[in-house]
């Protein structure tokens, strides 16, 4: 089981708390250097906002639309971004913990250096694309949707993986052996390579249609 080397975001260790309404006062929707705790943003649609060095914790993101986001030394501790769409952009030096993510759209993004740590993402979607040194530490992902991506040091570390999608994303070089699933949606070309422990081997064999004795 390997373990994916990530770089924590870059933050002072006394942010000012913040108020997110205050974006709505700026020339251009971008905030940094703070602390946003106990609150909810609401029905919020604002296409390439920015957050760099910012703390979210015990936020709920409700009805929430930030395509083209940039993230950049950035964490979410203890929040809930069910169905939020963070479409696009770039993602850097990001942690995600003990957050509820159910459903929240990463699809045709950039991400590097993030952690997903604790955190329920079932029904998320990553379609189109680009993860490098990302790490799933203990995450829910089932139903998850990986079409059409590229991995370059992703790890699947101990996480619920059932009924994944990875088709057109190559798995050589990914680690899966800690992780659990019934059944994933995934090419035999894309597993070429890929990381499995011998009872998961035995269950894509089934897959297959083969007979292991």
């Amino acid at each position: 089981m390997s373990k994916i080397k990530v770089e924590k975001p870059k933050l002072s260790l006394h942010l000012p708390a913040a108020n997110f309404q205050e974006i709505h006062d700026m020339d251009e929707p971008y905030l940094t250097n703070c602390t946003i705790t106990n609150c909810t943003i609401e029905r919020e649609n604002i296409d390439k906002i920015e957050f760099s060095q910012v703390t979210f914790k015990n936020v709920l993101f409700n009805d929430v639309t930030f395509r083209n986001i940039e993230l950049t030394d950035v964490t979410f501790e203890n929040c809930d971004l069910s169905n939020a769409d963070f479409m696009g952009g770039i993602k850097h030096r990001v942690e995600f913990k003990e957050s509820k993510m159910l459903g929240i759209n990463l699809s045709d993004a950039t991400l590097g250096n993030v952690l997903f740590e604790n955190c329920i993402m079932n029904l998320s979607s990553y379609g189109y694309s680009s993860l490098k040194q990302v790490q799933f530490a203990n995450c829910s992902l089932q139903n998850a949707d990986y079409y059409e991506c590229n991995f370059k040091k992703v790890g699947f570390q101990q996480c619920d993986i059932n009924e994944v999608n990875f088709s057109g994303t190559s798995l050589k070089g990914i680690d899966i052996s800690s992780s659990t699933f019934e059944r994933l949606s995934v090419t035999l070309e894309d597993l070429d390579g890929c990381e499995v422990s011998s009872e998961q081997a035995i269950g894509f064999a089934r897959m297959l249609g083969l007979k292991v004795k």
